[in-house]
């Protein structure tokens, strides 16, 4: 009898010890698996003009620190400034430190904080031209296109995007040479020329889509604009909140330049037109007269974009009001060596989220 109670005893004793392990072990369990995040549809850079994101890439983010891969993380007020320096006969400079640069916002010398020039990856655009005006241009346009595929880098991504009447993605961005090679042999020319329209819809979609902070759009065209719903000035605009350098070359009939008793001819009104939308994102207009000058403006581009230096400054107005905020950036001469520093016009001054005002962002009407 006593045995007996023994063994009860400590069959009490097992289950007791065993109903105090239960909840250890099921807290280490697994959750259930949880059902994929549905797939991104693809976006047209035609929608993202007009289907805005709240939160854009501005001159201010997070938490500041620039990696090998070139993501960003901010410090709030650090603003950061892409800056290409070339001398007069527009060879790149690279040997240049902190103190040769100067900065200007709203005419207002800033405190540099610090000037560095690394080799980043990039989220680019090529944006072809394939009008009716396009025609016997394509296979130049196309090897051209071929010449930037092959200057890309393990960690760039591009997409590919064709305009007309309208602009149309033909491959959305992708890592891989391949499809953007396939994808420019889909390129065909018709119908009319909406050059600023695909310019303002292909940064919007850059700047939402784009997974590198150096973006750019390198567009090849003749430069005759005709068909676009949308102004310069709002071009413009566009290219200061996205903060998207844009890279032209411009195939211009030089036929035409003398066709015109009256004003500007439709070449030099062309000229001028790439020349003003590259030099206000911070990027260049290329006007080659042959087809053998585009591989190496194809290098000059990716080399450009991809080893600009980075000049970073706390702005000394520190109002987070969605105003613009002009910049000018001035390089010391190198002896009797004049130097130009190219970057963008300015920037919006965002809020801690990286927000504009509703009465300031692009498309709201008062």
């Amino acid at each position: 009898m006593y045995q007996s109670k023994k063994i009860y005893s400590a069959m009490i004793g097992v289950l007791i010890m065993l109903a105090l392990l239960v909840p250890r072990v099921s807290s280490g369990a697994q959750d259930p698996p949880q059902p994929p995040l549905p797939k991104k549809e693809q976006q047209n850079p035609k929608d993202a003009k007009d289907k805005k994101g709240a939160q854009r890439q501005g001159a201010q983010a997070d938490d500041q620190q620039l990696d090998k891969e070139g993501t960003i993380k901010l410090d709030t007020d650090l603003v950061l400034l892409d800056v290409s320096v070339v001398d007069i006969t527009n060879n790149p400079v690279f040997d240049l430190k902190k103190e040769d640069f100067a900065v200007f916002e709203d005419k207002i010398q800033q405190t540099i904080e610090a000037v560095s020039r690394e080799e980043v990856p990039l989220s680019f655009g090529m944006v072809i031209d394939t009008s009716g005006s396009m025609r016997s241009k394509l296979q130049i346009v196309s090897d051209s296109a071929l010449d930037l595929v092959k200057q890309m880098k393990q960690d760039d991504e591009a997409f590919l995007a064709q305009f007309k009447a309208e602009p149309e993605l033909v491959q959305d961005f992708t890592t891989d040479r391949r499809e953007l090679e396939d994808a420019i042999g889909e390129l065909f020319t018709s119908g009319g020329t909406s050059l600023l329209d695909a310019i303002i819809a292909t940064a919007d979609y850059a700047q939402e889509k784009g997974k590198r902070r150096r973006k750019a759009l390198i567009v090849i065209t003749d430069g005759l604009e005709k068909n676009s719903s949308v102004k310069e000035k709002e071009v413009m605009d566009a290219l200061k909140e996205d903060e998207v350098q844009v890279y032209l070359v411009g195939f211009i009939d030089e036929e035409d330049s003398d066709k015109s008793y009256f004003g500007k001819s439709p070449a030099k009104k062309a000229k001028d037109l790439l020349t003003r939308l590259a030099d206000d994102s911070g990027g260049r207009a290329f006007f080659p007269k042959d087809v053998s000058e585009m591989p190496a403006i194809a290098a000059q581009i990716a080399k450009e974009l991809r080893t600009q230096y980075v000049v970073s400054y706390y702005p000394t107005n520190d109002k987070r009001d969605g105003t613009f905020r002009s910049l000018k950036v001035n390089v010391s001469p190198r002896g009797n060596r004049k130097l130009i520093a190219r970057t963008r016009q300015g920037y919006y001054a965002r809020n801690e989220k990286g927000q504009l005002p509703t009465a300031v962002r692009r498309g709201v009407k008062n």
